[in-house]
């Protein structure tokens, strides 16, 4: 179904941090199955894909509202949440696992994967919405991860470069936004 950016129809830019800032998303595996919970969570959800960069402690999306952005969010800080503790409790990663380990609560969870408070904007114009797209992109490179955004596997920098690696960790749906002028992208 084409989307439209417009305030009817806003996309969400979200930001959620790890657990205290703690470098979660370092690894190579564990960035794989964050990914592969992102794209679990975008289809139990029903939610478009639009941008995504990966860091170290926390990530930056781009995705359309087809539910409350509260609802959109609890899908993608839980599925994700459920994965990667439960590879580090299969791989027995005691000291990461501690890290994460906080006083019970809600439904006996032992432990937070995440900060509580995650940032959730609506973007209601195209501009603004590029605007987005080049800072998710930018990130790793003002980090200092790499020199060009490209360079960055964990990112949707190549999709819109429109030049995605075969094996990319996301797809996108870049092919869904319809867009009111003509030539963007």
């Amino acid at each position: 179904m084409p989307y439209r950016i417009s305030i009817d129809t806003p996309a969400l830019f979200i930001t959620s941090v790890g657990k205290d800032r703690l470098p979660i998303f370092q690894t190579n595996r564990i960035k794989e199955i964050t990914c592969v919970a992102i794209d679990e969570a975008r289809t139990s959800a029903g939610f478009l894909l639009f941008a995504y960069v990966l860091m170290p402690d926390h990530l930056h999306m781009l995705t359309d509202a087809p539910l409350k952005p509260s609802v959109v969010l609890q899908y993608i800080k839980g599925i994700v949440a459920r994965r990667v503790i439960d590879h580090l409790k299969k791989g027995d990663y005691e000291s990461s696992l501690r890290k994460l380990r906080h006083a019970d609560w809600k439904r006996n969870h032992r432990f937070s994967l995440w900060q509580h408070d995650s940032d959730v904007f609506s973007v209601n114009s195209e501009s603004k919405f590029m605007e987005k797209v080049n800072y998710i992109h930018k990130n790793p490179v003002r980090a200092g991860l790499v020199d060009r955004a490209e360079d960055y596997r964990w990112s949707s920098a190549r999709w819109w470069k429109r030049a995605p690696a075969e094996d990319e960790p996301l797809r996108l749906d870049l092919d869904k936004i319809v867009w009111r002028r003509s030539g963007r992208r």
